[in-house]
C-alpha cells in the first residue's frame, strides 16, 4: 500500500475500493471474529501504551458512529469538510475496559444495524454525491466504504499483534 493509516480515508479505502458497499456492511465476519475472543484475552495489550482489544472494538464502533453521521450530512448535501477527531480522547473517556467483550460486540452490532438502515435509504444518486474528506474529493459511497476499510485495518492488527 502506498498510503499509511495517518493518511486516513485514502489508506482505509485501499482495503475495499473494488467491493460493493452494501455487501461490506452486511458482512458478519467482524462480529463473528470478535465473538470468538475470550474475555481474558480482550484485556491484552501487546505493548503497555497500546489499546487493549476491548478498546479497539469500542474505537471501531465509535468511528463508525461518527462517520455515519458525517455520511448523513454528505447525503443531504450539507457542504462541510468532514473534519477529524481525536481517537485517543474518545477512548480515554470511555468505559470500554469496564464492559464485557460480549457487550462491546453487541454495541458494534447495534451500530452496524443502524448504519445499514441508513445506507438502505440512500439512492444511487446520493451515493455519487461528492464531498471533502481530508482535502480529498470523494463520493459518499467511497466514504462509506472507508468505514469498513478502517475496521479491516484494526481487525488485521488484532489478528497480527494480539492473537498469536
Amino acid at each position: 500500500m502506498k498510503y499509511k493509516p495517518e493518511d486516513g480515508f485514502l489508506y482505509y479505502f485501499d482495503f475495499v475500493k473494488k467491493m460493493d458497499c452494501k455487501f461490506l456492511f452486511s458482512s458478519l465476519s467482524t462480529s463473528v471474529f470478535l465473538g470468538s475472543i475470550s474475555e481474558k484475552k480482550a484485556f491484552y495489550r501487546y505493548e503497555p501504551t497500546k489499546w487493549c482489544i476491548k478498546q479497539i472494538v469500542g474505537h471501531i464502533t465509535d468511528h463508525e458512529r461518527i462517520m455515519i453521521f458525517r455520511a448523513f450530512l454528505m447525503s443531504r448535501k450539507e457542504l462541510v469538510e468532514l473534519w477529524g477527531y481525536d481517537q485517543n480522547v474518545l477512548v480515554d473517556n470511555s468505559r470500554f475496559e469496564e464492559l464485557t467483550l460480549k457487550d462491546l460486540v453487541a454495541y458494534f452490532i447495534n451500530v452496524r444495524k443502524a448504519s445499514i438502515s441508513f445506507i438502505e435509504t440512500l439512492s444511487d444518486n446520493q451515493l455519487k454525491i461528492k464531498g471533502l474528506a481530508r482535502h480529498c474529493e470523494i463520493t459518499l459511497e467511497d466514504f462509506l466504504k472507508s468505514i469498513i476499510g478502517h475496521e479491516i485495518h484494526h481487525i488485521n492488527i488484532i489478528k497480527e499483534k494480539y492473537i498469536q
